[in-house]
Formats: C-alpha cells, sequence, structure tokens
C-alpha cells in the first residue's frame, strides 16, 4: 500500500470515529461553507456534500442516500471529504465511508480475491482504528456474502466505550462502566471505490436491564438493518477525471 493511501484513509478513519466517540457536532472543514438551509427540519452544519429533497450526496460522486434520520427525532448529518454519519436522539447512527483504491489497493484486490481482501482490509485499516480509539475493541463474528453486489464482508464488532447512545445510560449511575456498544459494518469494492457501512445496535445501550437479545439475535438485527441501508444507496460515478 503506499504511504499516500494509507495517510489519507487512515486519517479520515480517525477523523470519522472521533465523531463517534464524541457528541454529535458540526466538524472543523478545511474550507468552510455557509450552512445549509434546512427545509427538512434536521439539523444540517456546512457539509461537504449536500442535501437535496431529502437525499444526502456524497462529495465523492460515488453515492447519495435517502436520508435516514427524521427531524422529529433529532435527525442530524455530519460529513467528511470520505465519510458521513447520520444520528438521531432514540437508535439511529448510520455511518458511510468510501474510499478510492490506488494501485497497491487495486493490485491486493487482484491478487487476494475479494474475501481475503475484505479481510485484510478491515482488520488493517477499520479494526486497527476501532482498537485505537477504543481499547479492547474486538471483532465478535463476521460472514461473507459472495451474493451481495460483487461480494461483501459482515462483521459484527464489540466497542467498550464507544457508544453514541451513552448519554441514555445516565440512570445506570456515574459509577457504572461505559457499555459496550455492538456495532454491524458492511465492507465492498464497487467501482474501484472501497465502501464501509456502519450501524451501531442502540438498544444494548438504551435499553438497560430489559435487554435480553443473544448475539445470534443481534447479529440478525444489524444484518438487517445492513441490508436495509444497502438498498437506500443509489450508487453513481463521479465526473471523467474526478
Amino acid at each position: 500500500m503506499s504511504s499516500r493511501f494509507r495517510l489519507m484513509l487512515r486519517s479520515t478513519l480517525i477523523v470519522a470515529l472521533a465523531i463517534l466517540a464524541g457528541p454529535l457536532q458540526a466538524q472543523p472543514m478545511a474550507n468552510p461553507t455557509p450552512a445549509q438551509p434546512e427545509p427538512t427540519g434536521i439539523r444540517i452544519p456546512a457539509l461537504n456534500g449536500h442535501v437535496e429533497n431529502k437525499v444526502y450526496i456524497s462529495p465523492t460522486g460515488m453515492f447519495r442516500i435517502t436520508v435516514p434520520v427524521l427531524p422529529e427525532l433529532g435527525g442530524s448529518i455530519n460529513d467528511t471529504p470520505n465519510v458521513v454519519t447520520f444520528q438521531d436522539n432514540f437508535n439511529v447512527h448510520v455511518s458511510i465511508g468510501v474510499f478510492q483504491q490506488d494501485a497497491t489497493q487495486r493490485w491486493e484486490l487482484s491478487t487476494r480475491g475479494t474475501q481475503e481482501y475484505l479481510l485484510y482490509f478491515f482488520g488493517n485499516y477499520v479494526m486497527s482504528d476501532f482498537i485505537q480509539m477504543f481499547p479492547g475493541a474486538r471483532i465478535e463474528s463476521g460472514q461473507y456474502s459472495p451474493t451481495t453486489l460483487d461480494g461483501a464482508l459482515i462483521t459484527y464488532t464489540l466497542l467498550p466505550g464507544g457508544s453514541m447512545f451513552s448519554d441514555k445510560r445516565a440512570i445506570l449511575g456515574a459509577d457504572k462502566a461505559p457499555p459496550v456498544a455492538k456495532r454491524g459494518n458492511m465492507v465492498f469494492v464497487k467501482d474501484g471505490w472501497i465502501f464501509i457501512i456502519s450501524t451501531e445496535l442502540a438498544e444494548r445501550v438504551t435499553e438497560h436491564s430489559t435487554y435480553a437479545k443473544t448475539p445470534e439475535q443481534e447479529n440478525e438485527i444489524l444484518r438487517q438493518r445492513l441490508a436495509a441501508i444497502l438498498q437506500r444507496i443509489e450508487f453513481t460515478k463521479p465526473p471523467a477525471g474526478t
């Protein structure tokens, strides 16, 4: 992997993970633009991408998605040039990252094959940043779906202290350890770009002592939610030369 691609990917993922780890707020941009109008009622700070008729359009030009949060539930959007996060006040936290492959990444894919490449990519770049941000983070389980697009890796990760819904645990008392968040992650390659879709199982944190799902039930809920997010995405292609 070229050092330039590694630096770009890791720095962007760390910024995105910092958004996950802290209170949801507008992130400073290198070239800030005026805040967009909010006809939908959803909080929209200055974005790298933009929203038209309740559809978020990625600054990469690679996808657009119907916004998966509602203003009535405190929905908001934050993004970087490569990662967008959607959050509400109750149970939705979704991030979508997209990174263009460099020549080394394309070579890795061609020599490893899709399944092994996605395992390699998630373990070496996404999971390593999870561990850096949330010590003790681990992959609980995973599966490869050869029939999703041209092959997709789905992983279920446990992130101590990594919940975006930690404020909902206030009734547990300040002496309790931060909850362990569980996230479903889908990784795939399309048109020379690496996509990473991630969503948190908020109920694991917000339902406190009443929560009683098994790991298998949690995985199925996350799998269905990832599939629903994928259904919302319309893949596009950036103009020639970008």
